[in-house]
């Protein structure tokens, strides 16, 4: 899949817009454990993902990472709150596996705003999309136990316990390595 092809599918765009928007991206690699954007860093770029699964994470003091988000392609990446406000980034971004992205300089797609509607409205409909699975997970995380969020993790996500480590996922649903080893042995004895 095309940058194209996968944001006319969130919000189709004219040709016009598409001729300003297509030289803005640039294809480039990202190979597996190297981050897209830093902590602390100010983010500067969006990607779409062409191949690959990136996650967002944060560290807690004790230096535990916490997986808050995986992006497995075809998909968009970015520390959306870090290109918002300007501030630094606490969610970095790393590859799980080797990927290939698209990255394009944030604000010089948001300049071409004025110019055309239909980008603002894709980008609209990108945070909308954004905001309702940052709802959908915090609450599952408070609503349901650890074996129906891995049922969930498993239909949102087919194909990803093959590609990454599985602490990854334990991290991702809340629960440690060995709660999640436990839930897959029950699971497979149904």
């Amino acid at each position: 899949m095309t940058p194209k092809e996968f944001y006319n599918a969130l919000s189709p765009l004219k040709e016009e817009t598409w001729k300003v928007l297509e030289p803005l991206f640039h294809r480039t690699t990202l190979p597996r454990h190297h981050h897209f954007v830093h902590q602390n860093d100010v983010a500067r770029k969006i990607a779409f993902l062409e191949s690959g699964i990136v996650r967002a994470y944060f560290t807690n003091q004790e230096g535990q990472e916490y997986n808050k988000q995986f992006f497995v392609a075809p998909s968009s990446i970015g520390s959306y709150s870090s290109l918002l406000t300007g501030n630094p980034t606490l969610l970095p971004q790393q590859a799980l596996t080797d990927c290939v992205i698209w990255a394009a300089d944030y604000r010089s797609i948001t300049s071409h705003y004025d110019r055309f509607p239909d980008l603002e409205r894709l980008s609209r409909k990108i945070a909308e999309y954004y905001f309702v699975e940052k709802e959908k997970k915090e609450l599952e995380i408070i609503l349901l136990d650890a074996t129906e969020r891995y049922k969930i993790f498993q239909k949102e996500f087919p194909g990803v316990e093959q590609q990454i480590p599985q602490y990854h996922i334990a991290s991702y649903l809340g629960i440690s390595p060995v709660q999640l080893s436990r839930i897959r042995h029950q699971l497979a004895k149904k």
